[in-house]
């Protein structure tokens, strides 16, 4: 006889700031077991060595973690000139020193003028992306290098916050799997000294700021001061950018049976979906050419944050 899994009794998402030195799934591991849910992880990882915003979704957010990995990314990056590391940051073995003295803040501005857009960005070696089954940073190691695909991705928005040469402070808004790392090391290309990125701190993750995040630390003592409700973010956070659907209570069974419901007007692509009495009932997908809203993540539970 199987054993039936225990119904999480917390959901929501925990912005966490990481700490430098851990690991995502470090994080994710701690807040487990703070918590006391199995059911736990993390949208969008973060290099050991950065900091800032990481969600951690609990019980039934695991369930929206996706759209969130999905969404744009806030980062504050110092960016160091002159110097370049196999891994384009501060934890790889170093390549060359070449110096930047002669290179002036202008100079540099134009370079990051360039990269404002959407363009074709390599990922860096060190990373976990897979390669025939490995991940790169696996086949570094073994000292393999592998032709990396390059993949489209795209700044919104990379504002300088201070050049004290040869360092370089920049605020970025990107697109999802963007490496920060490899901006660095493509800026130092572009401007002919080499360049690594030698410290970042994640300051958005879709909805997430660093005002909304607390410690590993805070964490307990915050749980059994305020409670659950007063720290913890609804699964549905993860998709405040996209349309929502409110169903009549004609419709929620049909819903909740996992048939597809008639709802006119949704732009195509994920739609929360509530009742009209309020409750969660989960996500859908909303057709381009049909008013009709496919179930894809149905939920039963009626949520309570206490």
């Amino acid at each position: 006889m199987t054993k039936s899994r225990r119904q999480a009794n917390r959901h929501g998402f925990i912005v966490i700031d990481k700490p430098a030195g851990w690991t995502s799934h470090d994080v994710v591991n701690n807040v487990r077991r703070i918590v006391g849910e199995r059911r736990v992880g993390h949208a969008g990882t973060l290099d050991p060595a950065a900091t800032g915003v990481l969600p951690v979704a609990v019980g039934l957010a695991t369930r929206t973690v996706e759209y969130l990995s999905a969404s744009s990314k806030g980062y504050r990056a110092e960016i160091t000139f002159g110097i370049e590391t196999d891994s384009s940051d501060g934890d790889g073995r170093l390549i060359s020193a070449r110096g930047a003295s002669d290179l002036a803040e202008e100079a540099v501005r134009q370079v990051l003028d360039g990269f404002v857009g959407g363009s074709m960005q390599r990922p860096p070696m060190y990373s976990a992306i897979k390669v025939r089954g490995k991940k790169l940073y696996e086949l570094a190691r073994q000292g393999e290098t592998v032709d990396v695909e390059a993949r489209a991705v795209s700044f919104r928005r990379l504002d300088v916050v201070s050049w004290e040469s040869p360092v370089l402070t920049v605020d970025i808004d990107c697109s999802k799997g963007t490496f920060i790392r490899s901006l660095a090391r493509d800026l130092g290309a572009s401007t002919g000294t080499g360049a690594y990125l030698s410290h970042l701190v994640r300051t958005r993750s879709g909805p997430f700021t660093l005002e909304n995040a607390v410690t590993l630390g805070e964490l307990p003592d915050l749980i059994a001061s305020f409670g659950w409700s007063s720290l913890a973010f609804h699964p549905d956070w993860a998709l405040l950018d996209r349309e929502s659907a409110i169903l009549p209570s004609a419709l929620v069974d049909r819903w909740r049976n996992g048939l597809e419901v008639d709802v006119p007007g949704c732009a195509p692509g994920p739609v929360r979906v509530y009742s009209d009495s309020g409750a969660w009932l989960g996500i859908g997908e909303s057709g381009a050419e049909s008013s009709s809203i496919k179930p894809r993540k149905v939920v039963l539970l009626e949520l309570s944050n206490a």
